[in-house]
């Protein structure tokens, strides 16, 4: 009896080893990479009137990694804000980088614009790479008040992750974990907000159910939005900036 059950364990436990095994070559080799694109990292200066200093942070979807740069929504928002002011844009996000990365070399270089308003565009790394609720939030805490004592009076908005169930590359059982995810890191987020007066940008829970329709929102590598996909997350970010400016 012992024997079979032993048998059985084993038996159960190569099935999810295989499982796991698979779910991985799937998502490693389903899509073509797309590479980072190389973005201008001085200052730009965009429009007239009052003067706002624009900062983005964030991971590759701050840098739009899957379309042009110019059609992302970091580009998009700027422009949005040079509506009516004279803003000096400057973009330090990094592909890859997690709520800790943000925190650190990112905050670092921000502050030496002491910025008006900041875009975190931070999370989705963080859900893939199984952060904890906990790091995250320390992070991002330490992000916050690193830019208000640059400058007490900074808008401060964060998107949380995306919507990454819906990332075709994943197969069925990595999107169902990846959902679970999302919850957990937003969750954070939105604690976040509300401790600290911050705008939330809610790109996950706005544009979920178009990015889960249509698979062809993503670029090559089913992974990153493509210029269409971001251009779908553009508004929700541009609705936060115009809350913030007008706090």
């Amino acid at each position: 009896m012992k024997h079979k059950v032993f048998l059985i364990v084993v038996c159960v436990l190569a099935a999810v080893v295989l499982f796991v095994v698979i779910n991985m070559l799937i998502i490693k080799f389903n899509g073509k990479p797309v590479p980072a694109p190389t973005i201008p990292r001085g200052p730009q200066q965009l429009g007239e009137g009052r003067k706002l200093t624009y900062v983005v942070m964030g991971d590759s979807t701050a840098i739009a990694q899957g379309a042009p740069y110019k059609d992302g929504y970091a580009v998009a928002s700027a422009k949005h804000l040079a509506a009516a002011h004279a803003v000096t844009f400057v973009n330090v996000g990094v592909s890859g980088a997690v709520a800790n990365d943000v925190a650190g070399p990112q905050l670092t270089e921000a502050l030496r614009y002491k910025p008006d308003i900041v875009l975190i565009a931070v999370g989705a790394n963080d859900v893939t790479h199984f952060t904890s609720g906990s790091a995250v939030e320390q992070a991002m805490q330490q992000t916050i008040d690193g830019l208000r004592q640059a400058n007490p009076a900074v808008k401060i908005i964060v998107t949380g992750s995306p919507a990454m169930d819906t990332v075709p590359r994943f197969p069925w059982a990595a999107q169902r974990i990846a959902l679970w995810r999302v919850h957990s890191v937003n969750a954070v987020f939105e604690r976040l907000v509300a401790k600290n007066h911050l705008v939330f940008a809610p790109i996950a829970t706005e544009t979920r159910a178009a990015f889960k329709a249509d698979p062809t929102l993503f670029a090559p590598d089913k992974f990153h939005p493509n210029a269409r996909g971001y251009a779908l997350w553009t508004p929700v970010i541009t609705r936060a900036l115009d809350e913030a400016v007008r706090q």
